[in-house]
């Protein structure tokens, strides 16, 4: 898709109907015959089948030549196949910006889109191997450094050396280039691609396609219009070019070892910034031998990186906010589980890309009693969390005053739902322990069943079939009670661990079963080891980002 004005179109039109003009005039002239002609250029058809020679042949008028624009009246002339050819060149170079910046807008990461931009800008400036580092500069992270063709004990090594030595590292750092390296123009200043030999001043579409504003006023010193004053005061840093790395006599000694070790010779660092977007890192690819980008691949490469940061601002906006939410939703949940003899307890907590409300408690109660509990709020987002911390606080005051009582309990949390946030609906499972005699009383609100892990059984715990809290005027349903033997574990889950595997429900069922039957014997001892075990059987790639908005939360409890 070319963004070309509509004069460059009419400028090139007319320029092209000119010379081909010109061209079969000229042609004519030369081969105009000196004698009488002879018989094969004879300009008359020879009497063949009828055909009588003699007929003259029929006059065409010669349709008038546009007129030239006056931007391109004095331009000398250029053979039609140049123009076409340098036509082509620049459709293919906007081709290939347009198929890597679709690339690079899939990524759904920080490390996956600098892994994409480093693939891609090799490719633009014909290198093999290069390193990105994400360092944003308003110091508020995260920081990460990638590299392609790179080792980690390559990047760590490439680390040692003084960082205002490197050139990725004056780019940071903001540090004035030294003399003997050659600083690369400002991309986003660049006239465009080279002007054809002969031609200049012929118009660029790649440059006429973008706003005046983008280029710098040095840039056009014949423009009338001066580019307007940027909105911010950041300037973006320029590209350096090191063409000869091992030639520069002023180079540092380590890095001269580190280069001269890892094999390669020249570089060519780039900012990853803007204006907009500030500065967020830089990106240096390494050549194995002297060579550096021509003016056409840094114009290019330059275009590809204002697209690649303006990715990674918002990536970075995204990822920030994912951390924010996690670091409140564990903010919320207990910090540490408590110490009751008679039962080990561990859970596991993964939260989703935009933090929902599932949780789990574990509270310590009189007479060596503990009260267990997780649920689930509808919803994702800030305003899941805080309804989630809010019935958490709320279960854990009704779970001390009559926590004998898991019926009761459920009974008042629905209660106080339906009151406070009648528009919110919520699953919760409380259970009563004494582990001293190894005693469950438990009750579930539309809550997945627990399940019951040890040597001679794997099996679900049957609980009565309930509503929801928030879904009935009036909750009520039966308790039960079990009794693990010792060694058993009680594994109980929100119903985030089941979507997040993005199979039906008696499928994810039934793979969670063969999970916890799977355990191994050396595993069953430790509580953690169990839910480790099964929450990586159960997803053994992870979280599934398909199903966006779900947590998942495990409490093992193994009595003994």
């Amino acid at each position: 898709m070319l963004d070309i004005a509509p004069l460059v179109r009419v400028h090139v039109d007319a320029l092209l109907a000119a010379q081909i003009d010109m061209g079969v005039c000229d042609a004519m002239e030369r081969n105009a015959p000196v004698g009488k002609p002879a018989d094969m250029s004879a300009p008359h058809l020879p009497k063949v089948a009828g055909i009588d020679a003699t007929v003259p042949s029929p006059a065409h008028t010669t349709a008038p030549v546009p007129p030239v624009h006056p931007s391109v009246s004095n331009l000398p002339a250029i053979p039609g196949a140049m123009i076409q050819d340098r036509l082509a060149g620049w459709v293919s170079d906007l081709t290939t910006l347009h198929e890597l910046t679709e690339r690079l807008i899939r990524t759904g990461s920080l490390d996956e889109a600098l892994r994409e931009v480093l693939r891609a800008g090799a490719a633009l400036v014909g290198a093999r191997r290069g390193m990105a580092v994400l360092e944003p500069g308003d110091g508020l992270g995260p920081t990460s450094t990638i590299g392609l063709g790179l080792a980690h004990a390559d990047l760590g090594t490439i680390e040692t050396v003084p960082r205002s030595a490197t050139s990725y590292g004056r780019i940071l750092d903001g540090l004035p280039e030294p003399a003997p390296t050659r600083a690369v123009p400002d991309p986003a200043g660049a006239p465009g691609f080279p002007e054809p030999t002969g031609a200049p001043g012929f118009p660029d579409p790649v440059a006429s396609s973008h706003p005046a504003s983008s280029h710098p006023a040095s840039s056009h010193p014949a423009s009338s219009h001066p580019a307007p004053a940027p909105h911010h005061p950041m300037t973006v840093p320029d590209p350096i070019a090191v063409p000869d790395l091992l030639g520069e006599a002023e180079l540092d000694p380590r890095q001269r070892e580190v280069a001269a070790r890892l094999g390669y010779a020249a570089s060519y660092a780039l900012p990853l910034a803007t204006e907009a977007a500030g500065k967020l890192g830089a990106v240096v690819w390494l050549y194995d031998e002297p060579a550096e980008p021509a003016e056409r691949q840094r114009h290019l490469v330059g275009l590809y990186s204002r697209h690649a940061t303006e990715h990674l601002a918002r990536l970075l906006e995204l990822e920030r906010a994912r951390v924010q939410v996690a670091t409140v939703a564990e903010e919320l949940l207990p910090s540490r589980l408590p110490r009751v003899p008679g039962v080990q307890l561990a859970a596991r907590h993964r939260t989703g890309p935009r933090g929902g409300g599932d949780w789990y408690d574990a509270l310590p109660l009189p007479e060596g009693a503990l009260g267990l509990a997780v649920g689930s709020v509808s919803g994702t987002g800030p305003s899941a969390l805080a309804a989630m911390g809010r019935l958490r606080a709320s279960l854990r005051a009704y779970a001390v005053m009559e926590g004998e009582d898991p019926v009761a309990v459920l009974s008042d949390l629905e209660l106080l739902l339906r009151l406070t946030e009648p528009a919110r609906s919520a699953t919760a499972l409380f259970a009563y322990s004494e582990p001293k005699q190894r005693r469950l009383v438990l009750a579930g609100a539309g809550h997945t069943p627990p399940l019951i892990i040890g040597d001679h059984r794997t099996e679900f715990v049957e609980t009565s079939l309930s509503a929801p809290l928030g879904m009935l005027s009036c909750w009520e349903a039966p308790s039960i009670e079990i009794a693990p033997v010792p060694g058993e574990t009680v594994l109980l889950y929100t119903d985030g661990l089941l979507r997040r595997t993005g199979d039906p429900m008696d499928r994810a069922f039934a793979r969670l079963h063969a999970a916890a039957a799977s355990v191994p014997k050396a595993d069953r001892t430790d509580a953690g080891a169990i839910a480790d075990h099964v929450l990586r059987t159960l997803l053994p790639e992870g979280l599934d980002h398909a199903v966006d908005g779900e947590d998942v939360v495990l409490l093992a409890a193994r009595f003994e």
